[in-house]
């Protein structure tokens, strides 16, 4: 099988060594990706259109810019295998959700798994919640253990500090 990262940073990188460990194929792709950094991390630097066609898995993990807004859509859906899934944990309107809809019910792939949308939380009377072929959780792929023990611990320090008299991680406009 193969596995195509959209965007190889810390977590694109991570879900590469993943597929690897499942003795996948990584395929990669971003705007300023090289092939140092790709090989670094055991993937190799293909244009996108050839990963989208390659790729038996395609997982997003870029930042949503003016460049990225929009970048899957109906075309980039239809260079995928009808056998193929998209994987977006990144930022909901990276994909175009109408084009995404209208790919999965006609079986130009075979499934996706979301935890990002264009908006948050998904209306219940959207139809990514009513399609067989689809996974969606509720943007909560971050959390973990770890994660958690981040955010209570820094709330903590945070009170604790601002009590004292010396607030820490203060805001300004």
């Amino acid at each position: 099988k193969t596995l195509g990262v959209l965007g190889l940073g810390t977590l694109g990188s991570r879900v590469a060594r993943v597929g690897q460990a499942f003795e996948m194929t990584v395929l990669a792709w971003s705007q300023n990706l090289t092939r140092e950094h790709a090989s670094e991390v055991g993937a190799t630097l293909v244009d996108r259109d050839e990963l989208l066609a390659r790729a038996d898995v395609v997982s997003i993990h870029l930042v949503l810019s003016e460049r990225t807004r929009g970048l899957i859509g109906t075309r980039e859906l239809g260079l995928m295998k009808p056998s193929a899934y998209l994987v977006n944990t990144s930022r909901g309107p990276i994909v175009d959700e109408a084009a995404l809809v209208h790919a999965l019910r006609s079986g130009t792939i075979a499934g996706a798994g979301l935890d990002v949308f264009h908006e948050e939380p998904l209306p219940l009377d959207h139809p990514l919640r009513h399609l067989p072929n689809t996974v969606i959780t509720p943007h909560l792929g971050y959390v973990t253990e770890e994660t958690y023990r981040v955010f209570y611990g820094q709330a903590v320090q945070d009170i604790t500090a601002y009590l004292a008299g010396q607030p820490i991680r203060v805001l300004r406009p």
